[in-house]
């Protein structure tokens, strides 16, 4: 068995050293298991070569899901055994946990070494993680202009602009020429690893404007960049929420913008490889805050996950005492028509759901700024309509299903009713709250959840019994 492991280990060498690509993902998108435990082999053996060889041909995408496949013991002595040949960017595809543990156990010397090689929107993401003592220290081993750029990003917000954006950007006067611009890129050797758009800026680093790359190659070497440059209409501020920057680039399809601080001096550049992340993490952020577990991931431990999930279950257990004291006032014809309690949850599970389905378009069309003033009226009609006719289609249904089991027309209007009154209560709660939260400056999609379900609960609760109280006299 170790030997059949060692010939693949070898072959797999033999594959990266032709510069071939190892797929490292079976048919589900997962890490293999075969890859898997190849890995695990050279750790226990300490195979140096092997791991070189295979870790420095993964993409750090690729490279954050095999660290997150490997055991805790295990994903320390990849880094280590890896060494130079080991990507630290892959750090920043991974949980946070998953990362401060790893990043925890390295010596500050290491890890500053490690930052000092790789891009700033990068370096800023896993300083912003630790605690200040270890950030100052790493921050003091390295070079003085890349220290001052990285401070400069972390005094930023976080989830802001200036705090997503690379420091590293290509900047050149008005009244250079094409040609210079040209040989300044040939022979300049602290550029940035990529970029697709040089900015123009005055002798106080002001913002004037922009020159795409294509335009430079397609100008002649005379021309000046004042003549060539284009007025950068969409320069995004440091201060401005990562989101709305997201935004920005969705709106003017960008690839690339000037991040600017309050003066309109060019500070950083925001690309599209980072608004992409972006947009991934707040449709991520929202969806878990409408479940109401706040920021959690899978790595965090039982503790801790407990902790983030309280407080809204506690929320939601004084509400849950709201609808049951409504139920409570109506206990007399309860006790009298017996068919009530069994029906009772059916009303109020029905209202619960609408008004999720509600709630969920409301608070992503606020996030998207779809929804805004000029709209929310014929959105909110809209919501009613369809209640309405939900409320009347499920009505109906139940209402016939109702008197047939209990053979009591009466129960079936009754239950008919309710369902249409909690249907436009869920679909105008569902809409409403949410508008209202948003107005307050409250984030809805963290709030919404708790007080729509109270409306439907307490709606549903006190409009099927209250009509049942009428109509069988017990009030």
């Amino acid at each position: 068995m170790a030997e059949t492991g060692e010939l693949e280990r070898e072959r797999l060498s033999h594959v990266n050293e032709a510069q071939d690509a190892v797929d490292i993902y079976d048919e589900d998108g997962l890490v293999r298991q075969d890859y898997l435990a190849l890995i695990g082999e050279a750790l226990e053996s300490e195979d140096v070569e092997f791991l070189r060889h295979n870790v420095a041909r993964l993409h750090e995408t690729e490279l954050g899901d095999l660290i997150e496949a490997l055991e805790p013991g295990e994903r320390h002595a990849l880094v280590r055994l890896a060494g130079d040949a080991f990507d630290f960017t892959a750090l920043t595809e991974v949980d946070e946990a998953i990362r401060l543990e790893i990043v925890e156990q390295m010596p500050n010397d290491q890890v500053a070494a490690a930052i000092g090689e790789m891009d700033s929107d990068d370096a800023v993401y896993i300083l912003e993680d630790l605690d200040k003592e270890d950030r100052e220290d790493i921050l003091a081993q390295l070079p003085f202009t890349e220290r001052v750029r990285l401070r400069r990003a972390l005094d930023y917000p976080e989830s802001s602009a200036g705090r997503r954006m690379q420091t590293e950007f290509v900047a050149v006067p008005p009244f250079w020429t094409v040609g210079q611009t040209i040989d300044y890129l040939r022979d300049e050797r602290d550029l940035p690893e990529s970029f697709s758009q040089i900015f123009v800026i005055d002798p106080t680093f002001k913002l004037l404007g922009a020159v795409d790359l294509d335009r430079i190659l397609r100008s002649t070497r005379d021309l000046k960049i004042d003549d060539v440059m284009r007025e950068t209409n969409h320069p995004v501020p440091a201060e401005m929420d990562q989101e709305e920057a997201a935004q920005v680039f969705e709106q003017y399809d960008l690839l690339s913008a000037a991040v600017v601080d309050e003066n309109g001096r060019l500070v950083g550049v925001l690309t599209i490889d980072d608004v992409v992340d972006v947009i991934q993490e707040e449709a991520e952020e929202d969806l878990m805050r409408l479940g109401g577990v706040g920021d959690e991931e899978l790595s965090d431990t039982v503790l801790s996950t407990s902790r983030s999930r309280v407080p809204w279950l506690l929320v939601n257990l004084l509400t849950a005492i709201l609808a049951a004291s409504v139920i409570a006032l109506f206990d007399g014809v309860i006790e009298k028509v017996v068919a009530l309690a069994v029906l009772m949850p059916i009303v109020a599970g029905m209202g619960g759901n609408a008004a999720s389905q509600t709630m969920t378009v409301t608070v992503r069309a606020l996030a998207t700024k779809d929804l805004d003033i000029y709209n929310a009226a014929r959105i909110i009609g809209r919501e009613a309509g369809v209640g309405i006719l939900n409320g009347v289609i499920f009505g109906v249904l139940i209402g016939v299903v109702a008197g047939l089991w209990f053979h009591d027309l009466s129960i079936g209007g009754i239950i008919a009713t309710a369902m249409l009154i909690n249907m436009l209560a869920a679909a105008l709660g569902g809409i409403l709250i949410p508008l209202l939260l948003d107005r307050l400056g409250i984030d809805p999609a963290v709030a919404s959840a708790v007080f729509v379900t109270t409306v439907t609960d307490v709606t549903g609760f006190f409009s099927f019994l209250g009509l049942a109280s009428w109509w069988y006299g017990v009030l």
